[in-house]
């Protein structure tokens, strides 16, 4: 598993690391039950605070991406649908909300966005 942190970005790095961590449990990259580094480990190889590590996995795990076994780590939880579903239906929330904002300032009408959106439908 790959972790990049770029030292000169305006996100905090815990959130760089479970962003990462999410978009490779959510493209198959890591798998079910697959064990993540451990906090330490992640944190020395990184050269950054555990705490910061920690409150990463934390996240990951407050959404059910991994789980944690005391005395053995952390591991990848089995992937849900429903999350699934829920990530997909954000980041597609996420880009509509941009089409619209755009739609607006480029005074394009409601009717006309779901017609181009409509068009969309068909050519796929």
């Amino acid at each position: 598993m790959e972790i990049y942190i770029d030292n000169r970005s305006g996100t905090p790095i815990y959130d760089q690391i479970y962003s990462q961590i999410k978009q490779q449990i959510l493209s198959g990259e890591l798998q079910a039950d697959e064990a993540l580094p451990s906090i330490r480990g992640m944190a020395k190889s990184l050269r950054i605070s555990v705490i910061t590590t920690k409150r990463a996995y934390e996240e990951l795990e407050k959404e059910g991406f991994i789980y944690t076994v005391g005395g053995k780590g952390s591991y990848v939880a089995p992937r849900s649908n429903e999350l699934v579903r829920e990530e997909t239906l954000r980041r597609l929330e996420q880009s509509l909300g941009e089409a619209v904002r755009i739609a607006s300032e480029c005074g394009i009408s409601r009717d006309e966005v779901f017609e181009l959106l409509g068009l969309m439908y068909e050519d796929d």
